[in-house]
């Protein structure tokens, strides 16, 4: 166990300090400001020089290997710095997608380019209102046209849906949901505003769009779910890192800004704000970091999703609550948009939404507990 905790810490090393010249804030709010949100050549060399995009990716289809304690490492380095990147899309949701599909011809196809950062791949599954973890609300239908099919249908709130160079799709056939890869050039893509800019958002619209059946028809709805839950361990792990780097510039402010000749942190008042802050984001380290350990250990699918709901309802809450008492310990200056504060707060509201929504994941957990009835 302490050489893997050895490994993981050395791999938190190089990542941390990449990402402090990868990914300033100043670098962070230039790619806000784009309509594709990342930096090719950081991505390259995420790709080449750190083997980071294909981190859950077999070696045999050209990745790393590695599993979601790794994953979880990343996420929360990527997660403290606002990294601007496809990550979560490309090296996380599509590789998951292509893999749980158990469609090895697809694997060997598609997994070598997104291991390598040449093509970026993201995963469309929600529509209209609905929260993306209701997959009964998934209405894009899938019509076959001799040994291909033609979707029709809207996608909302596609992670990296506009820089995509492979959408892999969720639709509805008389099976029941598969999964399709369509070439994002034959559909229609639009930018979305977003309260988080610096994780890019897209409409896709399908009509008539030839599409490809990854693995077999009707198949996709359990492995979808499970995309999702590794997707939701990833992003709780990001969100731990962005809470943890909340904590860390309230104590530092605290410690240099003086009221009344005594640095603020001396008042009790600001005291109570950072040891509970420390709490949670202790806490939530430590949700993040075991429910990646139960998929690194491939525990039980149901153990598995659990762990899932329970690191991403904690993590989700602890980030928001981190991001605003930051802007609260800082006073004035930390509601000036010259402040990266906001850019916290942003982040921890919109991630609460991705990959099911803190009250979904709550009302997983109280349901597997007892708490309420299943449906």
């Amino acid at each position: 166990m302490s050489d893997r905790n050895d490994e993981h810490d050395e791999l938190r090393k190089v990542v941390r300090a990449f990402l402090e010249h990868a990914s300033p804030s100043s670098e962070v709010r230039r790619l806000a400001e784009t309509d594709e949100g990342y930096d090719p050549e950081v991505w390259r060399r995420l790709a080449d020089e750190l083997g980071l995009v294909g981190l859950i990716v077999p070696e045999r289809f050209g990745g790393a290997g590695a599993g979601a304690a790794e994953l979880a490492v990343v996420m929360a380095e990527m997660g403290r710095t606002l990294l601007c990147a496809p990550y979560l899309s490309s090296a996380v949701l599509a590789p998951a997608a292509l893999l749980e599909s158990g469609d090895e011809t697809a694997c060997a196809e598609f997994l070598p380019d997104i291991a390598d950062g040449s093509v970026i791949a993201t995963l469309a599954v929600a529509e209209g209102n609905s929260d993306i973890r209701d997959l009964d609300a998934v209405w894009t239908t899938a019509r076959a046209d001799g040994d291909r099919h033609l979707l029709f249908g809207t996608k909302e709130r596609v992670t990296d849906g506009y820089a995509a160079g492979l959408l892999l799709t969720v639709a509805r056939t008389e099976k029941g949901l598969s999964l399709f890869a369509v070439d994002p050039e034959a559909v229609e893509r639009r930018p979305l505003p977003a309260l988080d800019p610096t994780r890019k958002l897209a409409r896709v619209h399908f009509d008539r769009t030839p599409a490809r059946l990854i693995g077999a028809e009707g198949a996709a709805e359990g492995a979808v779910a499970r995309v999702l839950d590794l997707g939701a361990v990833a992003l709780a792990a990001e969100q731990a890192g962005g809470a943890e780097r909340c904590l860390e510039l309230s104590v530092e402010y605290a410690k240099t800004r003086e009221q009344f000749g005594r640095p603020i942190g001396a008042f009790q008042a600001i005291k109570h704000k950072c040891a509970e802050l420390l709490y949670e984001v202790e806490s939530a380290k430590a949700a993040a970091q075991d429910a990646a350990r139960l998929w690194s250990a491939a525990a039980a699918a149901s153990e598995q999703g659990l762990a899932a709901s329970v690191a991403r309802a904690y993590c989700s809450e602890t980030y928001v609550h981190a991001a605003a008492e930051t802007i609260q310990i800082h006073g004035g200056i930390g509601y000036t948009w010259e402040h990266d504060a906001h850019l916290y707060l942003r982040r921890a509201k919109s991630s609460a939404l991705l990959l099911g929504s803190t009250s979904w994941h709550l009302e997983r957990v109280a349901a597997d507990i007892g708490l309420v009835p299943t449906a």
